[in-house]
């Protein structure tokens, strides 16, 4: 089974990096790792993924960053803002709108 994400999960890195941001500040490296681990890798989305909806969300005031030397390195720490925190919401509230209508397909169940 491959390990790379399908192409209709576009709009899931954005969801997810918001929900872990709402948990509390991180930077992007360690956002990657996250959802890696919290999935139990069925999401493998790298930097080169993450880092761009991070600048992303930055521009659009989702989020804003602050960046620190830890051990001699330079690392960008993100926060969710008021108005990622809105996003979070909707995205949330579409995802389960979409899940739900994918299982009662997936389970046969009929309306």
């Amino acid at each position: 089974m491959s390990k790379s994400n399908p192409s209709f999960l576009n709009g899931v890195p954005e969801l997810l990096v918001l929900q872990l941001l709402a948990r509390r500040e991180m930077y992007g490296y360690e956002i990657v790792r996250a959802i890696q681990t919290e999935t139990r890798e069925a999401f493998a989305f790298g930097e080169g993924c993450i880092y761009p909806y991070l600048h992303y969300l930055e521009k659009e005031r989702l989020v804003s960053s602050r960046r620190q030397t830890v051990d001699g390195r330079n690392r960008n720490y993100y926060t969710l803002l008021p108005r990622g925190r809105k996003r979070l919401s909707e995205l949330t509230e579409e995802w389960s709108r979409v899940a739900a209508g994918i299982g009662l397909v997936l389970g046969g169940q009929h309306a």
